[in-house]
């Protein structure tokens, strides 16, 4: 289903190539009619000429070299008369091949005219149950609405964009996050292994002090002996 405004565009921009084309065709008209009317005056021209060269030629028949070179004259410009007659009929047969051309996309211009007027109708009767005071009112609030609606789609594909980024990025932070807790998770376990291997060496290097403080007392107490028994020695 066509889009009543683009119909109603399509309509104006078919009304205006059909003024043109009409001014153009009229143009034309007008300068194939002047054309014409060129033609005829220089038809009448060139049977006055030939009748003036022919009035010529009688009247100089008395010299046969004046007579040979009147002839080759006239031969002369009745050749280029040929020629430009021949030139002016090829001009003539072009501009009626234009006209005709002209007169089919004109024909055509008029078909497209009355197929889209249904859609200026619509728009009539659409204006008059509206709030809107005539047809470009009507149009540049479409308009509007349709830009307002390419701006809001607009946005919603950046807001999309910036969702999705922000979605891999709170995808690769989690990821980043979940591989040091994995760290600080082996490490946990690793110094819990180790806190449990030092408070089970608790009681072995407490043995082992109590020993050194045992054989510590020993020696002192051998040392003291040794002392009074050297103090003994004196004495």
């Amino acid at each position: 289903e066509e889009d009543p405004v683009s119909s109603f565009m399509c309509l104006l921009k078919k009304k205006k190539e059909v003024r043109c084309l009409e001014k153009f065709l009229a143009e034309k008209e007008e300068a194939f009619r002047e054309r014409m009317e060129v033609i005829a005056e220089q038809w009448k021209d060139l049977h006055a000429r030939r009748a003036e060269l022919k009035a010529h030629m009688k009247s100089c028949e008395s010299t046969i070299q004046e007579n040979e070179v009147l002839r080759n004259q006239a031969l002369k410009k009745a050749k280029k008369d040929r020629v430009d007659n021949i030139k002016k009929d090829n001009e003539l047969l072009r501009a009626r091949r234009e006209l005709e051309v002209l007169r089919k996309q004109h024909q055509k211009l008029c078909q497209k005219l009355q197929k889209y007027s249904v859609f200026k109708s619509y728009l009539d009767n659409a204006v008059k149950v509206s709030q809107f005071q005539d047809i470009d009112e009507f149009i540049s609030f479409y308009k509007i609405l349709l830009r307002s609606r390419k701006e809001l789609l607009q946005a919603q594909q950046c807001h999309k964009e910036w969702s999705e980024q922000t979605k891999v990025h709170l995808k690769q932070y989690r990821a980043e996050k979940e591989a040091e807790m994995l760290h600080c998770k082996s490490d946990l376990v690793q110094l819990k292994q180790h806190l449990d291997q030092a408070r089970s060496d608790i009681p072995l290097w407490e043995d082992r002090w109590a020993d050194i403080q045992n054989r510590t007392a020993k020696k002192v107490r051998k040392l003291k002996a040794i002392e009074m028994a050297i103090h003994n020695l004196f004495q």
